[in-house]
């Protein structure tokens, strides 16, 4: 028996697909859609269409951690200063619709975002929503821009962010073989519990190593070990920005120190599965919850034995 890693690597992806979860999706989707309809209810002409964003929006999400998030676009004369948005739409779902919803069980401020945690047929639903107000009168129609109010507790200070959740969700669109290496990273990363890395960090990431090779190699191990020898050799330099907001740069969100971490741990993912090919499954686990069909990456191999195809299964 041989071990093949890009099957293996397979494996693990099928095991996180999203199909694994549907009756739970769909929850998400249902209440998504309550708050989307009672924002538009509560604002009526100062909003926008609320839109989807998060992981399942750009088609990166894995069945053990992903967000079915909401953005609030806001006209430009509704509110006076960001903070009075944030505090009003945070006022909304705290003293009006906790009492229209019997599933609400929380509200909680967070970053730039405001969560809502729900329990539906005794499953916790968490939904973000992030608010935010046009650049400009009538401007967010055209290109779509938005000032988020960034809500530092451990601050007086407070900052807007500009960005484009729109062209965030763009810059990954298509990108399949990108698509498939965020996956993994961020299986990787959940299941370390490695939270200083940011999602957001790592899509932007994988895709500056693919967009950085004049080659892409074949196989999704081969691709993979192009991402974690990019994040090896640049980590600790690479200027990662904003596709909506040139001037967020998202690789400062992390220290020094946490970036030599990062670069130690996939040094060190790297190493080991050159030493050992089957070191590959100490890094990247199969959700044990819906194991893959794949063998775990073995084939059979000779006379009369059947060999495990990687394109027979979805």
């Amino acid at each position: 028996m041989k071990f093949e890693k890009t099957n293996y690597l397979q494996g693990v992806l099928d095991s996180h697909k999203m199909k694994h979860v549907d009756d739970l999706i769909k929850s998400y989707q249902g209440k998504r859609k309550q708050i989307k309809e009672a924002l538009e209810r509560q604002y009526g002409k100062d909003i926008y269409s609320p839109i989807n964003s998060g992981s399942y929006a750009k088609h990166t999400a894995i069945n053990t951690k992903f967000d079915l998030d909401i953005a609030a676009p806001f006209k430009k004369k509704k509110f006076s200063t960001l903070e009075e948005m944030f505090d009003d739409v945070y006022n909304f779902f705290d003293r009006v619709y906790r009492y229209d919803d019997p599933d609400f069980s929380e509200v909680r401020k967070q970053g730039v975002s405001i969560g809502l945690k729900f329990i539906k047929d005794f499953k916790m639903l968490d939904i973000d929503i992030v608010p935010g107000r046009e650049l400009r009168g009538d401007s967010y129609s055209e290109d779509k821009y938005m000032n988020l109010h960034a809500n530092d507790n451990s601050s007086e200070s407070q900052q807007s962010i500009q960005t484009n959740i729109t062209q965030q969700i763009d810059h990954i669109k298509g990108k399949n073989a990108e698509r498939e290496c965020i996956r993994l990273m961020k299986i990787w990363k959940t299941q370390n519990q490695k939270k200083y890395i940011k999602s957001f960090l790592v899509e932007l990431i994988v895709v500056r190593a693919f967009d950085n090779s004049n080659d892409i190699p074949t196989g999704l191990w081969d691709k993979l070990k192009m991402v974690l020898e990019f994040i090896r050799d640049n980590i600790e330099h690479v200027r990662l920005v904003d596709p909506g907001n040139s001037n967020n740069v998202v690789s400062d969100t992390m220290t020094k120190s946490q970036k030599r971490e990062f670069k130690d741990d996939v040094k060190k993912i790297l190493d080991k599965v050159e030493w050992r090919v089957e070191n590959l499954k100490l890094y990247f686990k199969e959700n044990p919850k819906f194991p893959s069909t794949r063998n775990n990456g073995y084939t059979r191999t000779g006379a009369g034995a059947a060999t495990l195809g990687t394109n027979s299964f979805g």
